[in-house]
């Protein structure tokens, strides 16, 4: 028997019927779903893949008065695409309306449901606390046919909101709260966008269990917030009856990240204020988000198979999660040359108004993504920090008099340079030595530096958005974080070479010596094309174990 302790479990029930595994990813359509989703889905849908068992994708919809359910349930369907799985079924809770209507009245004949007229704020007080038990409702023991009277009158219509509710009858002295009559049913007249004609709506503890053996589901993988949930479930499964297969729950850790918020009513808040643009801001740890950031699915999926599977809460280093993120770059990306603070070059001894066409590799690491043809002339841009006037100790880029390799083409050597009034370098001069060109195998001398540039006649301008954590943990502040105020530069005179005209959405770009990039469509303009910085080339975080 081998895997985690889930796989454990799925073997010794299923044992050689492991095909007939059946799980679900059951998502409440109340905002975008993050990287915390994006574990659920790997591991519901991973392990349905790896037994060659079938999942589904259930939209829970017990709740009408939540607000833009159709836009967010595209938003999930979305999610697990980009992930690249496909469900086998796709249901929402509203199908079964009818369904658990008829298992609510199972419970009311059995004796074990009964409608009750407390109000909120009078059940709250007869529930009891962790260290006191609750009290029996006044209406707990109403007769069987008239909870089955008022039951049909409630799903008529003839009550206002709040009226009655539909309570379990189990226990008002356990230590599970969970366990202290629960409502099952409770009036809302508030039309349903799913299912039009219901003004009563089960609750989602009561929902959720009957769903899943509905739908055949063998085991029910979820979060440990649903650990004290699992009695109840149990419950109402109990006394309805007759299901085989009956599912199984077994519950896992939840993903905490470092520097990263993931409550929906954050976000939505953040939304709100204006601090980020939507739900798709790149420094949201959404899956839309980090699919517009640039991450891969791929390198998503991978981080969730690293972090592996856990009884016990812990909090993962979002170090970790770009680690897998940069490992997939380093090979799939282009490398290309772009400029974020350029200051011109003028190389005085090339011919004024040759054009040289270079041949570039488009990755070194990976020869399988060819070379590109890169343009130079007598004027390029380089970055502003790799001149200095009086270099530091241990700085190997231009500085008057020194010498370094332009990637891909020449050695230069600065011959003069011009300042402003202020002192800021506007202007570099340098001569080229011809018999340097890259490529022609020139080894009589060697330079301690290289540095990128663009060639200015055939620079094309864009724009860098330099993404950064949204909140920083601390330990100290009252919500255990702070907000980032230098999440967001964006860079609006960043000039890159000519290829990255060929940009499209979903190409990734590693600018060299820089960072990883890609083109954000919502943010480009039709003067000027934008990109968002994906994650920095080099990492001081090592994976725990070989990868």
């Amino acid at each position: 028997m081998q895997g985690n302790f889930i796989q454990r479990h799925i073997q010794e029930d299923l044992g050689e019927a492991v095909h007939l595994l059946r799980t679900r990813f059951p998502p409440e359509p109340s905002g975008y779903p993050h990287i915390g989703h994006a574990k659920s889905i790997c591991i519901n849908f991973g392990l349905a893949a790896l037994y060659g068992g079938r999942c589904n994708l259930r939209i829970d919809d017990t709740d009408p008065t939540k607000e833009n359910m159709a836009h967010y349930v595209e938003a999930l369907k979305n999610a697990v695409l980009w992930l690249g799985f496909e469900w086998d079924g796709f249901f929402y809770a509203s199908d079964y309306f009818e369904k658990l209507y008829e298992y609510a009245l199972v419970l009311i004949r059995k004796g074990v449901a009964y409608i009750c007229e407390l109000d909120a704020e009078q059940m709250r007080e007869f529930r009891g606390t962790l260290t006191e038990a609750g009290r029996n409702s006044p209406f707990r023991e109403r007769p069987i046919d008239e909870n089955l009277d008022l039951f049909a009158r409630m799903k008529a219509g003839e009550f206002p909101n709040g009226a009655y509710t539909l309570r379990a009858k189990i226990d008002m002295t356990s230590p599970n709260m969970n366990m202290r009559d629960p409502v099952i049913y409770r009036i809302i007249h508030h039309e349903h966008y799913n299912a039009p004609g219901w003004c009563i709506y089960p609750t989602y503890d009561y929902a959720h269990p009957l769903e899943d053996a509905i739908e055949g589901i063998t085991h029910s993988l979820c979060g440990l917030e649903f650990e004290n949930n699992r009695p109840l479930y149990d419950w109402y499964l109990d006394q309805i009856g007759g299901f085989s297969p009956r599912p199984r729950q077994i519950e896992f850790a939840e993903l905490h990240l470092s520097n990263t918020v993931l409550g929906k009513r954050f976000i939505r808040k953040l939304i709100q204020d204006g601090i980020v643009d939507d739900w798709d801001d790149p420094r949201l740890a959404t899956i839309s988000g980090m699919s517009r950031r640039g991450y891969s699915a791929a390198a998503v999926r991978n981080f969730c198979d690293e972090i592996g599977l856990s009884k016990a809460q812990s909090r993962v280093d979002i170090a970790m999660l770009e680690h897998f993120v940069r490992e997939d770059l380093n090979l799939s990306a282009k490398v290309i040359m772009a400029v974020l603070n350029p200051v011109k070059l003028v190389i005085t001894n090339y011919p004024e108004g040759q054009v040289e066409w270079l041949e570039i590799a488009n990755n070194p690491k990976n020869p399988e993504l060819g070379t590109r043809q890169v343009p130079f002339g007598r004027e390029i841009y380089i970055e502003a920090e790799d001149f200095m006037i009086e270099p530091a100790p241990k700085y190997h880029r231009l500085a008057p008099g020194r010498e370094v390799r332009l990637a891909g083409a020449y050695f230069v050597k600065c011959t003069d340079f011009i300042a402003d009034e202020s002192g800021r370098v506007i202007e570099i001069h340098a001569t080229y030595d011809p018999e340097t060109k890259s490529g022609t195998g020139f080894n009589a001398r060697k330079v301690k530096g290289t540095i990128h540039w663009v060639a200015a006649a055939h620079a094309m301008p864009i724009c860098a958005n330099l993404y950064d954590y949204l909140v920083i943990d601390d330990e100290n502040a009252e919500d255990g974080y702070i907000f980032n105020e230098n999440s967001l530069e964006i860079v609006e005179n960043a000039l890159a070479e000519p290829a990255i005209r060929e940009a499209k959405e979903a190409d990734r770009y590693q600018f060299m010596r820089n960072a990883f990039y890609c083109l954000d469509p919502k943010t480009s303009t039709t003067d000027k094309v934008a990109f968002n910085r994906i994650v920095e080339i080099k990492s001081s975080y090592k994976p725990n174990r070989p990868i």
